[in-house]
């Protein structure tokens, strides 16, 4: 079985190689958050299958998982050619990706995945930062929230998910965890100033459309953030300058 991701800007982000699984599996499945997007899989593949029905809400996230990994070992089980279709980086933030892939090595299936366009890659080029430049931590909010890492304020902070830190159920409706961003805020005022600007960014999911790139105080971050799976980036307080790389 595959794993292959689609991006996240409707169908130019999805590689040739990611394509080609798609088309040849025997039985796709798939979760996207683009109806657009679906209906291309369905198009591409008539054995095509949505996830999307594990997800209830109120439901905790790992139950759903549990049911979706169940469901497509079944059918690498029979001995199909199983391809599995995120979108973005089906390894990156994807939590059935990795089960299924434990649960595979355990059991004696192959699998493995290919490479998409994540949300972090969209950042970079979207806010023009080089993570090479300073560096980058990178967590995913609720974890960063609850391990509450050593920072290091000369690198920038990445944190993925910020709207749903601290809420470990499904919300189809999409509202932000404004106590979890609260708590979130009070944590980082440690590190960094009240005043400190950073960016909440949402990638964009039509070619046609631009990112969605607010710069605010950390101070407001709480207030604005205008959806659960926006995207944090915290500059670093002073930068280390250019050093030299040996890789260009």
């Amino acid at each position: 079985m595959v794993f292959v991701g689609t991006g996240f800007s409707l169908l130019v982000q999805t590689t040739r190689e990611a394509q080609t699984e798609i088309e040849r599996a025997d039985k796709l499945f798939y979760l996207v958050s683009d109806p657009a997007q679906a209906v291309w899989f369905h198009e591409k593949n008539a054995a095509a299958e949505s996830l999307a029905h594990h997800y209830e809400e109120g439901k905790p996230r790992i139950d759903s998982y549990e049911a979706m990994v169940a469901q497509i070992l079944s059918h690498v089980a029979k001995g199909e050619r199983v391809c599995v279709a995120f979108y973005g980086h089906p390894g990156v933030g994807c939590d059935p990706t990795h089960m299924i892939m434990r649960r595979a090595a355990a059991e004696g299936f192959r699998a493995r995945i290919l490479p998409g366009i994540s949300s972090d890659a969209c950042l970079y080029a979207d806010l023009a930062v080089d993570p090479m430049e300073d560096g980058v931590q990178a967590y995913e909010a609720s974890l960063f929230l609850f391990r509450r890492p050593r920072i290091d304020v000369r690198a920038a902070l990445l944190l993925w998910q910020v709207g749903f830190v601290g809420e470990p159920s499904i919300k189809f409706s999409g509202d932000v965890n404004r106590p979890g961003l609260r708590a979130l805020v009070l944590y980082l005022r440690k590190h960094f100033p009240a005043s400190h600007r950073v960016a909440i960014y949402e990638a964009s999911w039509y070619p046609i459309c631009p990112p969605q790139i607010l710069w605010v105080p950390l101070s407001k971050v709480a207030a604005a953030v205008p959806n659960a799976a926006a995207t944090l980036y915290i500059p670093p307080l002073a930068s280390l300058g250019k050093i030299p790389r040996t890789n260009r």
